[in-house]
């Protein structure tokens, strides 16, 4: 009786990817800005995920290595970034950064990297937790310097948490309308174009694209995390 309410309970919540299947009509494969909406998205999104590793990782392993109560502060910081509504956020970003922020690659990447970094971070943070510390000291102990000991040491160890982390952000930034509709309406990624789509064209010119949405933003975060329940089911084994 429990696997049956849990299986309902699955089902209700896979549900709403029967609207995929829903008839509407012909799906309209040329609507307006389609195919510079994938590569807008996937391109730039891409270049804010280099930016929050390169930013994000140093930070989580700094925060890790802190005292209790600094370490605390950090990730007060951290969840006010992650918790901060999208359209607030845009808004927020427009008026510091100025009129000449608006409508531009740069304004894309930016409120990208602003949305999703917290996310990296305080993922980052548990995983790089799992990394017994009195390793990092061996190995620093051994001759090696701090790069050698995360590559050697800390990176094998909390790569899948890691993975996860990154998985988390990238579709949190690939996903984000409210402040991208703010900062950069132009270039349009594929979040406003469905939505412009939806107000011009109606469903069948924005089915297309949705799906392209939903291939490219969830695949990462569910293998990501089925991988790393397998390896942490594995270990408890």
């Amino acid at each position: 009786m429990k696997r049956l309410g849990a299986l309902l309970f699955g089902l209700a919540l896979l549900y709403p990817l029967a609207g995929l299947f829903a008839r509407i009509g012909p799906w309209r494969w040329d609507a307006y800005g389609t195919a510079n909406a994938v590569s807008v998205s996937l391109g730039l999104t891409a270049l804010a995920m280099v930016i929050v590793v390169a930013l994000g990782t140093p930070m989580a392993l700094y925060v890790v290595r802190a005292a209790p109560r600094e370490r605390i502060a950090w990730q007060a910081i951290l969840l006010v970034s992650v918790l901060l509504p999208p359209l607030a956020l845009g808004i927020l970003l427009s008026l510091a950064f100025g009129t000449h922020f608006s409508n531009t690659p740069f304004a894309f990447v930016v409120t990208q990297v602003y949305v999703s970094i917290g996310y990296y971070v305080l993922g980052a943070i548990a995983a790089l937790e799992t990394v017994p510390r009195a390793l990092e000291v061996q190995a620093g102990l051994l001759g090696h310097d701090a790069w050698s000991v995360f590559w050697r040491v800390t990176y094998p160890i909390a790569r899948l948490g890691l993975a996860v982390a990154l998985s988390l952000a990238w579709v949190r930034a690939l996903t984000e309308f409210g402040a991208i509709l703010v900062t950069a309406y132009y270039p349009a990624g594929m979040p406003v174009a469905i939505w412009t789509n939806l107000e011009n064209f109606g469903l069948p010119a924005v089915m297309p694209l949705l799906v392209v949405f939903l291939a490219t933003a969830l695949p990462l975060p569910w293998l990501a995390h089925v991988l790393a329940r397998r390896k942490a089911e594995t270990q408890r084994a």
